[in-house]
């Protein structure tokens, strides 16, 4: 049987210094029930294996007590029945025994040491809204690993007890006071960060589905993968306007309506399309700026290149621009009180016959996607550009759904033709892609005013378009004679 959704629900929300001060001066917070400062240290092996592994280990100090707490996450955190393990130190230096899984995890020669220091003012209010009990936590201070910091000012709004709307109902009220952006890393992963070269962009992270979960369960952690990686990929974006951090934003705004869209039978009422709708906006602005990276990326006549690099600072203020909006804003607290809240919505009540295992449901899903694209691909030499357009739709939805439930079917023979179709889906994106690419191209060109302009070919060859068909054909096949993972 399912294990029931956790009543404890938890938000973090990062905010600018003056957002911060802002809510502070405000009289929504007053008074905290308490202040403390918070110094933590926390522990890695040399090899990285503790976070490879799912786990992390902190040495925290407020006031005099030291307490000592592994965390396990991600595929490490469905193998025990709790996903925390406090201890109480003497001092600073962990002790690892039985208390904890490290040692039946790691073994009893396990070795770490110090990676980084958090460093911590932390308030705390207790707030009651309508019958419903709050905490609120406003932490300010830094990360630190050697000389590199990382700054920390986030808020965390937990929901011990009552109704999941009273939270975002408090939200809500942050919000008219104090803009924020949702927050999706936790300190330890801050801290990760700084013992690395800087990324400059994120690519999906694998999901490890739970195989005896119901399909709106998985939803909703397929929902939450595909905003976490928008989000990692915005910050880039919003610092540096980095191509790779753009494309992968995009592609986290493709996943995610490729999942509603997998999963409409079980998302009822009005919600999941507007949100949709509201999605598609968004990523279309920020294919508006793809649609020159692209293209620059051909360019080697040098005036063309100064003007499409024109036209690209423009498409990327206009992104930046849309990002940081009223609306932008309103559709990412729309959609995350939608994912937590209504969860009869998001699959979990209304239309239980539709709620079949996540396993069932993908094989299904999977099976009918797969027909699709056979279907569709099945003579691209004989069709037009807006036809091969759509089977690279179909392609691309197949292949994320692949990815979202390759986990349900994780045995070593799933795993293995799962490695196998993922490459042959891979192969088959990128001969569809650039076929796109010539497609689209000179409208591109036309949008900018260069569809004249003497070195257009360099950027819009299409000698080579014949071939691509071919390839492409001959991906769709391989992937249609590709064995099923799911079956």
């Amino acid at each position: 049987m399912e294990p029931a959704l956790p009543s404890e629900i938890e938000i973090k929300l990062d905010l600018s210094n003056e957002a911060l001060e802002s809510l502070l001066g405000s009289d929504l917070l007053g008074e905290p029930d308490e202040a403390l400062q918070q110094s933590s240290t926390y522990f890695e092996t040399d090899d990285r294996r503790l976070s490879e592994k799912g786990f992390s280990l902190r040495v925290r100090s407020t006031g005099a007590s030291h307490v000592q707490t592994v965390k396990a996450s991600g595929p490490a955190k469905s193998l025990f029945v709790r996903s925390e393990w406090e201890t109480p130190l003497e001092g600073m230096e962990p002790v690892l025994d039985h208390t904890s899984p490290l040692i039946s995890e790691f073994g009893p020669e396990l070795e770490v040491e110090a990676a980084f220091n958090v460093f911590i003012e932390r308030r705390v209010w207790n707030i009651e809204l309508n019958g419903s009990r709050l905490e609120v936590v406003v932490d300010r201070g830094e990360v630190a690993s050697g000389n590199r910091r990382s700054p920390v000012q986030e808020i965390e709004v937990e929901l011990k007890d009552g109704d999941p709307k009273d939270l975002f109902v408090f939200i809500r009220k942050i919000d008219a006071i104090a803009p924020f952006r949702f927050g999706i890393q936790s300190k330890s992963e801050r801290g990760l960060a700084l013992l690395d070269r800087q990324q400059f962009m994120f690519k999906a992270e694998r999901l490890d589905l739970e195989r005896n979960i119901k399909a709106s369960t998985a939803f909703r952690e397929i929902a939450a993968s595909c905003f976490r990686q928008f989000r990692l990929n915005e910050e880039i974006l919003l610092q540096r306007r980095n191509s790779e951090g753009l494309h992968q934003a995009r592609v986290a705004l493709r996943r995610l309506r490729s999942a509603f869209s997998l999963f409409k039978p079980l998302l009822t009422g009005d919600e999941p399309s507007r949100l949709q709708g509201e999605l598609r906006w968004l990523a279309g602005v920020l294919g508006e700026a793809r649609n020159l990276d692209v293209l620059l990326m051909k360019a080697k006549d040098s005036d063309l290149r100064a003007k499409l690099k024109d036209a690209r600072n423009t498409a990327y203020g206009d992104a930046v621009e849309a990002l940081e909006s009223a609306r932008a804003r309103a559709l990412m607290l729309d959609f995350n009180e939608w994912l937590q809240c209504d969860t009869d919505r998001a699959g979990g009540g209304g239309a239980t016959s539709e709620d079949a295992s996540a396993s069932e449901f993908a094989a299904k899903a999977l099976d009918k996607m797969r027909k699709k694209l056979k279907k569709h691909g099945s003579a691209l030499a004989e069709t037009d550009d807006e036809h091969r357009h759509q089977v690279r739709k179909d392609a691309k939805k197949l292949r994320y759904a692949a990815e979202f439930f390759g986990s349900l079917f994780d045995d070593k023979r799933g795993a293995r033709r799962h490695r196998k179709f993922i490459a042959a889906m891979e192969e088959l994106q990128d001969h569809l892609g650039a076929l796109n690419d010539l497609a689209t191209g000179p409208d591109v060109l036309e949008q900018h005013g260069l569809a004249d302009h003497p070195a257009r070919d360099s950027v819009v060859s299409h000698d080579d378009k014949n071939a691509l068909i071919r390839m492409a054909q001959s991906s769709v096949d391989e992937v249609i004679d590709t064995k099923r993972f799911w079956r």
